[in-house]
């Protein structure tokens, strides 16, 4: 057994050597699923179904990988990643490529197996698809779930009809009968209806089984006859129905040890015409057991207890069992290998020629169901697949590649079979390639085994060797001497007819060749022939001439009535009014009663069959005249060939010479046309000419009236457009006085709403000048105190450096009395000029700050004049410029208080050299007496006082003036801001005037 794991490849071999599977097990490969991974994964298989040819299956696993698996290419080929899990798949539709496959999902997709996308997406079911069931013709598909079975139209993938039955009920499966047009369907209460797909009328219904042995079907299967039904559930009994007789006609019971079905299905036999004999069985055990349904004997089974199977699929053809098993895996089975040994034991225990003669002549033809495998066993069929491999390996034989031309038959399938089994007869033997009647002789056949072409082409080949005996010695020609035996037979029991034959000169190449090249299928049905065919094979080689003698004088009656040629000749082409089993009793009457000389089993040999392993040589014809036909034929292809290029070289030719006729002959009455057509112009020129100057008149004398009607209608259209412009003016005039008037109403409720704003803004400014001067005053007063404790400091000071100035002097206080008085006011005139200073600088701060306030207040009411006109930038520059000014006053007394800065240094400075001058004068007044003071130091004490006299004057006339400035700066503030309203309303009260005197003038100029 060989075994393969898919792994992550796509594509690849399913086997790498040639199969040779076990008797024992039957398995040809098994494929398992693996993912390549670091952990690696097991991916089970879930459906499994065979295409119609019975050659290719495709499998889904559970994680919706769906792979199609060649089993004749020996390919396999990963085709569709669903992602995830199918719970059915079908195979087997009209269109070869195509598959469908039902989704957890409740979907049904179809897909292309070659182009490997998607066809069609089919929705409807509200819970798991389990079956999917397709019609014979593939143009049709039944879905089932539990609740519901849903009938689809493959063609257009429309949904037709929908059965909907109660949740109580439940259905089991719907699935239509093979090769017919029914759709049977059984409930979980045992129901079965029988239904016509076309009009979905009820047909029929089955009875209910019997209470002694009732069991609740869960599977079931059907014969590809639809004649019988089995049906089976949880028992190891299995209940066959006769679906033509409606009625339940056997009862199998399978061994104790089977407790459940799971699945049913028929294996098919080319040989059994579809009435199928073996049943696959599945148990609960994970064993399928195959049993005839007729014997209730267990033939084989496949699985094990160990590696049980979980589902099965049989291929039509019956040669492959595809089963997945409980560990995901799929097994592939040979069918041939396990039916060996029970076909070798069942011929040589049953199956004897003698038993099978004496039941045909009580029965007169075999049961249809074994009739297959009878011919099987009595031709002895070799089954030699590697030899017929080899022939049609060989391909189509060029004697047969034209093989539609001369029979056009409308089934290509039928077609393909019958050329590939005419071309392996050819290959095997070279005489077949000439033989014209062996199509004829071979149709019926390949029709009836076109589903196996090796059982079909060694029954050919079997029917060549030993009943067509000597056919091939006179070849060309027909067998003369087969003919002879024939007529001598015919003379001998009916002389009359013969002579009736002769007088109307109708010799055996139209009585008795006609139903032999054709072996009797153009005059007789498929029953009849089958029938027939069954006394062929069963019989002595002879038995075929004494069929073509016992058929004539059975129709003696109406040949007699015959006297024209053609009249015969279709009376042995066509079907006639004979009863076959008349034929066939004949047909043993001579058999029995000719005499040996002319017994035609006298002169042909006995039953011989083919060969095991190799097909034997055929050589039984004149082989120089096969070899003189091939050369004769080869010399001919050639001739033809040789013919068909100097044929196709005159034509040609001639097709040149043609066409250079042709063009000729064109270009000759091109010419002539050309002739005409000129002369014809010019006559046409001519009319043209007379015609234009008639026209022309009549143009000026149009243009006369048009120029007449041109001034009327230029003044008519001057007065409209005056009438119109005028019109239009008086309109503009209109709009332009409303637009006026809108602007102006605009206008004033925004200087309305201006001076509110301002009114507003004006009321909020009295709160907040009332603040600031309220907070002004109280910082007067804080900058007071501040200046008192500045000034009780400063006298501190001053009693300190009196102190310390009296001390080294106290001898000489009352020398230098007025000398010290001097100082003191000097020093009390340099405190008060501080205290004024500072004061001073207050007053400049607080002023600084006010306008800094008035410069935010005036640069809002820029912002909202700005908004409203760009006039009233003129008056934002004015409060710039006003603004710019303060800064420079502002800047000039910054630098004024920063030179009193400076004056009080020098004047700290002064007094303190004064200071250190008086100590060190002291000092040398102890030491040398002197009461005198010096001229130059009164004179610099004078000229020292009299500047800080001065400038405390200036101080305090500065303080006072600062103070009236501060309170006509407010006053004069609060002035231009009521000047900047009444100059704003004054530029708006212009704008709008002038707007008015705009709007006016285009009325002065209308009047």
């Amino acid at each position: 057994m060989q075994s393969i794991n898919l792994g992550n490849k796509e594509s690849g071999k399913i086997w790498h050597r040639k199969p040779s599977p076990a008797t024992r097990d039957g398995i040809i490969v098994n494929i398992i699923h693996n993912t390549s991974d670091y952990l690696p994964k097991v991916l089970r298989f879930l459906n499994v179904a065979f295409d119609s040819s019975g050659d290719s299956l495709i499998a889904g696993d559970h994680q919706g990988n769906i792979y199609v698996f060649d089993l004749y290419g020996n390919r396999f080929n990963l085709v569709q990643r669903t992602s995830q899990a199918c719970t059915a798949l079908a195979f087997n539709l009209h269109r070869k490529s195509e598959f469908l496959v039902a989704l957890a999902d409740y979907s049904i997709k179809c897909f292309d197996t070659v182009t490997r996308e998607l066809v069609s997406w089919m929705r409807g079911h509200e819970s798991s698809v389990f079956s999917i069931s397709v019609h014979a013709s593939g143009r049709y598909a039944i879905t089932t779930s539990s609740d519901t079975a849903q009938l689809w139209d493959l063609d257009t993938f429309q949904r037709k009809r929908k059965l909907n039955i109660l949740q109580s009920v439940g259905i089991q499966k719907v699935f239509f009968l093979p090769l017919s047009n029914t759709i049977l369907s059984c409930f979980k209460d045992n129901s079965i209806f029988a239904w016509e797909c076309d009009t979905l009328a009820c047909k029929y219904q089955l009875p209910a089984p019997p209470e002694s042995s009732s069991i609740l079907y869960k599977v079931f299967a059907v014969t590809r006859d639809g004649r019988i039904l089995a049906a089976g559930g949880k028992s190891n009994h299995l209940h066959l129905w006769c679906l033509e007789a409606k009625q339940l006609f056997r009862i199998i019971q399978m061994p104790t040890k089977v407790r459940a079905i799971r699945h049913l299905e028929f294996l098919p036999d080319s040989f059994d015409a579809g009435s199928n004999q073996v049943l696959g069985v599945l148990s609960q055990d994970g064993i399928m057991r195959f049993v005839n349904i007729q014997t209730c004997k267990l033939l084989f089974e496949i699985g094990s207890l160990d590696e049980g199977i979980s589902s099965s699929a049989i291929s039509p053809h019956g040669r492959y069992i595809a089963s997945i098993l409980e560990n995901g895996s799929l097994n592939i089975y040979s069918v041939q290998t396990l039916t060996k040994e029970i076909n070798k034991n069942e011929f040589s225990d049953g199956l004897n020629k003698k038993r099978l003669q004496i039941l045909l002549k009580g029965y007169g033809e075999y049961p249809t169901k074994y009739r297959m495998f009878i011919w099987r066993s009595l031709l002895q069929l070799p089954e030699n697949h590697t030899a017929f491999s080899n022939l049609i390996d060989k391909g189509i034989h060029v004697a047969f590649l034209n093989l539609q031309k001369k029979y056009p038959i409308k089934s290509r399938k039928l077609l393909r079979v019958l050329q590939r089994t005419l071309s392996a007869l050819a290959h095997w033997s070279a005489i077949f390639s000439d033989t014209p009647y062996l199509p004829l002789l071979a149709f019926p056949f390949v029709k009836l085994f076109q589903n196996n072409q090796l059982i079909c082409f060694e029954v050919v080949a079997t029917l060549l060797i030993n009943w067509c005996q000597h056919w091939f010695e006179y070849f060309p020609n027909p067998p003369i001497n087969i003919l002879s035996m024939i007529e001598n037979v015919l003379a001998f029991h009916d002389k009359e007819l013969l002579q009736h034959f002769i007088n109307h000169d109708i010799t055996s190449q139209l009585y008795a060749w006609p139903l032999l090249e054709t072996v009797f299928s153009e005059v007789l049905t498929r029953e009849e022939w089958l029938k027939l065919f069954d006394n062929v094979f069963s019989n002595h080689p002879s038995f075929l001439l004494m069929t073509v003698v016992a058929y004539n004088i059975c129709s003696r009656a109406p040949l007699l009535n015959c006297n024209l040629k053609d009249d015969f000749e279709f009376f042995f082409h066509h079907r006639n009014n004979l009863d076959i089993s008349a034929v066939i009793r004949e047909v043993y009457r001579l058999m029995d009663t000719t005499p040996a000389d002319i017994h035609p089993d006298s002169m042909l040999d006995v039953f011989v069959a083919l060969t095991k392993g190799q097909y034997p040589v055929f050589n039984q014809y004149p082989k120089f005249i096969a070899d003189y036909q091939t050369q004769e034929r080869e010399r001919i292809r050639n001739d033809q060939l040789d013919s068909l290029r100097e044929r196709q070289v005159v034509e040609d030719m001639q097709a040149e010479v043609d066409q250079q006729r042709v063009e000729d002959e064109g270009w000759y009455q091109t010419q002539e046309l050309l002739r005409k057509a000129e002369e014809t112009r010019r006559e046409m020129l001519l009319q043209e000419e007379e015609k234009m100057i008639q026209q022309r008149q009549k143009l000026a004398a149009v243009k006369r009236e048009l120029k007449v009607k041109e001034v009327h209608l230029q003044d008519a259209a001057r007065r409209r457009l005056l009438q119109s412009q005028q019109d239009q003016r008086e309109m503009e005039l209109r709009r332009l006085d409303d637009e006026i008037e809108r602007k102006v109403h605009m206008r004033d409720r925004e200087i309305a709403a201006t001076a509110k704003d301002l009114e507003m803004r004006r009321l909020e400014l009295e709160p907040q000048k009332r603040l600031y001067e309220k907070n002004l005053s109280r910082n007067q007063e804080a900058i007071a105190k501040e200046m008192r404790e500045d000034a009780d400091a400063y006298k501190r000071k001053v009693d300190l450096e009196e102190h310390m100035f009296h001390r080294p002097i106290g001898t000489d206080q009352t020398q230098n009395q007025k000398t010290q008085k001097l100082i003191e006011e000097n020093l009390a005139k340099a405190e008060q000029a501080c205290l004024n200073t500072d004061w001073r600088i207050q007053a400049l701060h607080k002023q600084r700050c006010d306008d800094l306030h008035r410069n935010e207040c005036y640069q809002e009411v820029a912002k909202l004049l700005r908004k409203n006109r760009k006039k009233e930038m003129e008056v934002l520059n004015a409060v710039m410029e006003g603004e710019a000014k303060k800064w420079e006053e502002a800047e000039e007394e910054d630098f004024h208080l920063k030179s009193e800065k400076k004056a009080a240094a020098l004047s700290d400075a002064s007094r303190r050299w004064l200071l250190e001058n008086e100590t060190h004068d002291a000092l040398e007044n102890a030491q040398h007496p002197y009461h005198k003071v010096p001229r130059c130091q009164d004179e610099w004490v004078a000229s020292s006082c009299l500047p800080r006299t001065s400038q405390l004057k200036d101080i305090s006339e500065m303080e006072s003036l600062t103070q009236i400035s501060l309170n006509q700066r407010k006053t004069r503030w609060d002035t231009m801001e009521w000047d900047l309203m009444e100059r704003v309303r004054n530029l708006r009260q212009r704008l709008a005037t002038q707007a008015r005197n705009r709007c006016q003038t285009p009325h002065l100029l209308a009047t």
